[in-house]
């Protein structure tokens, strides 16, 4: 029988620790410490997986798409690194071979106060996202983009504002919180900790049947957009509508077409 494969996507402002924007970016102040965590905390996902007789694939989702060290990963780990210009974005790579998708690192959405770094794909341009009426992450999009392929969304770790959003909209998922967030602060769990409760909630999260999330046939994307000339430019798209001061709107038919719009709108 062939082992099963998981497909891992991997951020960085959700890692135990990290608290500042200059933290996840190249070359600013502490982001290797931020960019070693990362890896960690990737590679205790992936040792779960590993040892349960299965095989990884990881996908880097952070800004460059080139943080994740792959020597600091497990024997056996297969990594994605750089932007594929594909509408999969964080889930890129992902596909019907995959048993069940997991999410590393990841952190709450643009518009709530779940994070001093909560945002939705693009800081600098967007205030908000929102799908059908309610507020959306990165995990909200991603694991609708996993659904399309059929693939099952089982666990995710980052701060607790982003996983009691997961549990939300899919209540079977595993969760693991490394830090709590009050205004500009975290409360983080050390790292030891937090690789260690990660391999072990990964490895209850392969022991449980985990359905893949419904998707509505009908997905209405609201954009809230911080620039005028990012708004201006988005209504050059056929199907976008002005519908506030700095609100677009688009009805998707698919995640895949959700995606691309939303790709689209931020340029």
């Amino acid at each position: 029988m062939e082992a099963k494969t998981y497909f891992i996507s991997a951020d960085m402002e959700g890692v135990t620790d990290v608290t500042a924007w200059c933290e996840t970016e190249k070359g600013e102040d502490g982001y290797g410490e931020a960019q070693i965590q990362m890896s960690r905390e990737v590679a205790a996902a992936c040792e779960a997986v590993l040892e349960a007789g299965c095989q990884v694939g990881v996908r880097d989702g952070h800004g460059s798409a080139r943080n994740i060290l792959h020597g600091l990963l497990p024997r056996g780990a297969r990594l994605m690194r750089g932007w594929a210009c594909h509408p999969g974005s964080m889930a890129a790579g992902i596909s019907e071979k995959y048993a069940g998708a997991l999410y590393v690192g990841y952190h709450a959405p643009a518009g709530s106060d779940g994070s001093p770094l909560a945002h939705t794909m693009d800081k600098n341009e967007i205030q908000w996202v929102r799908i059908n009426g309610k507020l959306a992450s990165e995990f909200t999009l991603n694991s609708m983009y996993a659904a399309q392929m059929g693939v099952p969304s089982i666990f995710i770790s980052g701060d607790e504002a982003v996983c009691r959003l997961a549990k939300e909209e899919i209540p079977q998922i595993g969760t693991v919180a490394v830090k709590e967030c009050r205004g500009n602060s975290t409360f983080n769990i050390h790292p030891e900790e937090a690789l260690e409760r990660i391999r072990a909630g990964v490895a209850a999260a392969l022991e449980r049947e985990v359905p893949v999330r419904e998707v509505p046939s009908e997905l209405v994307l609201e954009v809230s957009l911080l620039r005028h000339q990012t708004l201006r430019a988005a209504l050059a798209h056929p199907g976008i509508q002005q519908v506030g001061e700095s609100v677009v709107r688009y009805t998707a038919r698919s995640p895949r077409e959700l995606n691309v719009v939303l790709g689209y709108v931020i340029g």
